[in-house]
């Protein structure tokens, strides 16, 4: 599909965004793990957890997150404060993909010490980063450093959690980021964060988002990284400086639904 202009362009992802973002998307997707919570603590751990298990077939992701927190009784904030050594031992079997014992026994001890001293993970997101921040770089790098401050942080885990300062471009946690902090009268996103901007959101970039921004031409860039995604994102901004990764519906749905 050919756009004569921007405005054919943005008037053609603002239909698709209208078009995806809507409760129907939620039961495919692993956003529909964290909508199986109330509490806020239990949004954000899960919502955290199912995005950095997000790689593979989405109906895998959700079941797999699904095993997880049902060896937590389906009490996710409540485990990780609360638990004892013996409960442990059940976290032993799970696995996803690279991700194993040793990764979760260390998510779980990082968010006994996180939630121990502050009530949300919006906290950890702002220690590296200033109001005027154009994006959210400064948050992850600042994320990523705190949330491997612990000693026995294994080495291991490190590359699930990804950084801006290894040029990453973070699908997943800017993907949870989107989750938490956009806000609107459609049910998908949480919007339960009031501090980080969604104007300072970078557009997740998952293969799907990248193909079709290219055929758009909102990527020129060749290598997938976070320039890339900084690129993608500021093109995004033309259309709405406010609520750029709000378009994230439009080229993930295009791309996975449309096969664009």
């Amino acid at each position: 599909m050919a756009f004569e202009s921007f405005h054919n362009l943005k008037d053609f992802l603002d239909s698709k965004v209208e078009q995806y973002n809507q409760p129907g998307f939620i039961a495919n997707d692993p956003i529909s793990i964290p909508h199986e919570y109330s509490k806020l603590q239990d949004i954000e751990i899960t919502g955290f957890w199912a995005s950095i298990l997000a790689w593979g077939q989405r109906v895998t992701i959700i079941n797999k997150c699904k095993e997880l927190f049902a060896i937590m009784d389906n009490s996710p904030y409540d485990f990780v404060l609360n638990h004892s050594e013996n409960d442990l031992r059940a976290l032993l079997h799970f696995k996803h993909r690279t991700f194993n014992d040793v990764d979760t026994l260390y998510f779980v001890e990082f968010f006994k010490q996180y939630y121990s001293q502050h009530n949300s993970l919006e906290d950890a997101f702002l220690k590296g980063m200033a109001a005027s921040d154009n994006d959210i770089e400064n948050g992850l790098i600042g994320f990523h450093e705190d949330f491997f401050s612990l000693p026995d942080a294994p080495y291991r885990t490190r590359k699930h959690i990804a950084t801006p300062a290894r040029k990453s471009a973070c699908k997943r946690i800017n993907m949870f980021l989107r989750w938490m902090v956009r806000a609107d009268d459609k049910g998908v996103d949480f919007g339960l964060w009031k501090r980080v901007k969604a104007s300072q959101l970078v557009c997740p970039c998952d293969l799907h988002v990248e193909r079709v921004a290219r055929r758009f031409q909102l990527i020129t860039r060749k290598q997938t990284d976070w320039q890339m995604a900084i690129e993608l994102t500021n093109h995004l901004k033309e259309f709405d400086p406010e609520d750029p990764v709000k378009y994230d519906f439009a080229l993930f749905g295009l791309g996975i639904e449309e096969k664009y």
